[in-house]
């Protein structure tokens, strides 16, 4: 059995169904950042802690595409990086300093997703960052955190800063960078994301408008959290996750593979 047309060999047999699971999900949400345009070639990353005190993580084999990515086709990682199972491909360790710091820190975290997409990347080199001025907006400010630049993220000695900042947010605006979520899920940290790249997309077109903006009253901004648990049943990304697998599956099942 082989998984998609790269022929790369089914692992399913080799690993835990907890595990094939979490890869299902971790190739399906490269699948779905790809689907929404938010990969920047092979040049991000998308990362998921295994289950177990190994802290062993799912991380895209460097060099394809995040919509040619499989189930089985995703590299298993330690904390440094290190391939824990053959893989064809190889992994970028620079391009892991960043999840490998948040994960560190955060035991909360199962999945983090990070995008350089132009909106995201727009609204990071603001100056007053995002803005409350949408109701996507409103849903991100109540757990937004900034990171300051540093050129490109590489070098270890950043990652106390970079955690520092972060804090216990679940959004990360890295300033003239991108965007990062986090999540207990796949399904959470998709989601974020989903909202925050929103906010950031209709940020810049309520900017070209020329007119001056109308911002959220602040108060409103108080009661977030509860609102947003209303709206996804208090399931979280849980909540539209099926929806999105069914999607997936209409298009293309071979994440599956």
């Amino acid at each position: 059995m082989t998984a998609s047309t790269l022929n790369i060999p089914c692992v399913q047999h080799l690993v835990s169904p907890e595990e094939w699971q979490l890869r299902t999900d971790l190739a399906a949400c490269y699948r779905l950042v790809a689907l929404y345009g938010w990969s920047d070639l092979v040049f991000t990353h998308i990362s998921a802690r295994l289950p177990g005190a190994d802290h062993h993580f799912l991380i895209n084999p460097y060099g394809l595409m995040f919509d040619e990515i499989t189930a089985s086709s995703l590299v298993k990682v330690d904390m440094a990086c290190n391939k824990l199972m053959e893989s064809p491909f190889p992994v970028n360790p620079a391009g892991f300093v960043i999840h490998s710091a948040v994960h560190e820190a955060r035991a909360d975290v199962q999945c983090v997703i990070h995008t350089h997409t132009r909106a995201g990347v727009a609204v990071a080199a603001q100056k007053k960052g995002l803005l409350p001025i949408s109701q996507q907006s409103t849903f991100v400010l109540g757990s937004l955190a900034y990171h300051g630049y540093e050129g490109v993220a590489f070098r270890e000695d950043e990652k106390p800063r970079l955690v520092a900042d972060m804090g216990e947010a679940n959004f990360l605006m890295l300033r003239n960078h991108g965007l990062l979520t986090c999540g207990a899920t796949i399904a959470d940290a998709f989601l974020s994301m989903y909202v925050f790249e929103s906010a950031c997309q209709i940020q810049i077109a309520a900017q070209s408008g020329g007119s001056e903006l109308t911002e959220v009253n602040p108060q409103i901004l108080q009661g977030i959290a509860h609102a947003m648990k209303v709206q996804t049943g208090g399931l979280g990304g849980q909540f539209a996750w099926p929806a999105l697998l069914r999607k997936l599956d209409r298009i293309d099942p071979g994440y599956r593979s």
